[in-house]
């Protein structure tokens, strides 16, 4: 029995680790998209280039996969700056914080991946190294407690957060720079699949290209996981190279249909159809009935299905749209207009 993949884990292996590292963009050439944000970003570092000073703190978020943490990397190699690589959950105590600052050297850059996940102390103590540039030690206890401030050289933190919400009102005000990154075209897909199969030395063709970037729900990262089991199939499967009779038949393997969906969307969706009438029904009813976590759901599922219109979130419970009967194939119930009404 073929083992079914889900495409949007975020858990990966390490060679597919060293994969998407060694195709990630490492320029402004080579990273595609999100142009605006490009734009303001190599403003901002030019700018500061110019006045020899630290660019200002910068804040990324937006869902996984987006290039949240490539956008990281080029930005200190344009500022031709180390890089000091961390995570908010790394960070358990002001220590362990104080112990990177106060290593730190002038325009470096420290990268904080998932920001929001910061201890609240720890948070805390990042505030006057943000904006002042120094580090308030306690020393001592009680009353013979006294505060030594260190000064530290201007450096930029990057921060980047799947959960924007999440960062306290503080912590978010203290970056001069904050953007949020969007989904991609399938045309900008198309460029990103077409640098990485060059990178990877395989032959794709132009069908093989779009059909890849329209199944990739938008996101680089799926894009490049998908290019690499095409790639796998076509090697094991297929003539060597990547054609559109690989692609639909791998892709068909990993079930993934034509907008994107994989088995667990189309799970999600029959269980709100089939089993709640289409809905309203609440999060933690359609995760037990899946066997799934609610979390997962709403962070990996739900936004894919909102975004292509195929789910609505209502006051009541989440609702399956007329879109979603008709792409998984059920006939769409005519509902009494008043009764339709007062489920919204």
């Amino acid at each position: 029995m073929d083992k079914k993949i889900n495409i949007k884990k975020e858990e990966v292996n390490p060679e597919e680790e060293v994969l998407i590292t060694s195709l990630r963009a490492g320029s402004w050439g080579e990273f595609y998209g999100q142009s605006t944000i490009k734009t303001s970003l190599q403003i901002a570092i030019e700018a500061a280039k110019k006045r020899k000073e630290a660019m200002e703190h910068v804040l990324l978020y937006g869902p996984p996969g987006l290039g949240k943490t490539s956008l990281a990397h080029i930005i200190a190699k344009e500022m031709k700056a180390n890089i000091r690589i961390t995570s908010g959950p790394a960070l358990e105590r002001s220590g362990d914080l104080a112990s990177i600052l106060t290593n730190l050297e002038k325009g470096d850059i420290l990268f904080i991946d998932e920001i929001h996940r910061l201890n609240k102390v720890v948070e805390e103590t990042l505030y006057p190294a943000m904006e002042d540039y120094a580090l308030d030690i306690v020393l001592g206890k009680g009353p013979s407690a006294r505060t030594l401030r260190l000064d530290l050289p201007q450096f930029t933190i990057v921060g980047t957060t799947t959960r924007a919400g999440m960062l306290s009102a503080p912590l978010r005000d203290r970056f001069g720079v904050v953007h949020r990154l969007n989904f991609y075209s399938p045309e900008e897909l198309g460029r990103i699949i077409t640098g990485a199969a060059q990178k990877l030395h395989i032959a794709v063709d132009e069908e093989s290209i779009n059909e890849i970037a329209s199944r990739a729900r938008g996101t680089p990262r799926i894009a490049l996981k998908l290019l690499k089991r095409v790639r796998d199939y076509a090697q094991v499967k297929g003539k060597g190279h990547i054609d559109p009779q690989a692609t639909k038949e791998a892709l068909q393997m990993l079930e993934v249909d034509e907008k994107g969906l994989d088995s667990l969307d189309i799970k999600f969706l029959k269980a709100i159809i089939e089993k709640h009438a289409g809905g309203p029904v609440g999060i933690e009813t359609i995760a037990a009935t899946l066997s799934e976590d609610s979390g997962t759901l709403e962070d990996l599922v739900e936004p894919f299905l909102l975004q292509l219109g195929f789910l609505k979130r209502t006051s009541r419970g989440r609702v399956a749209t007329e879109a979603a009967y008709s792409h998984i194939g059920i006939l769409f119930p005519k509902q009494d207009p008043a009764k339709q009404q007062k489920l919204l």
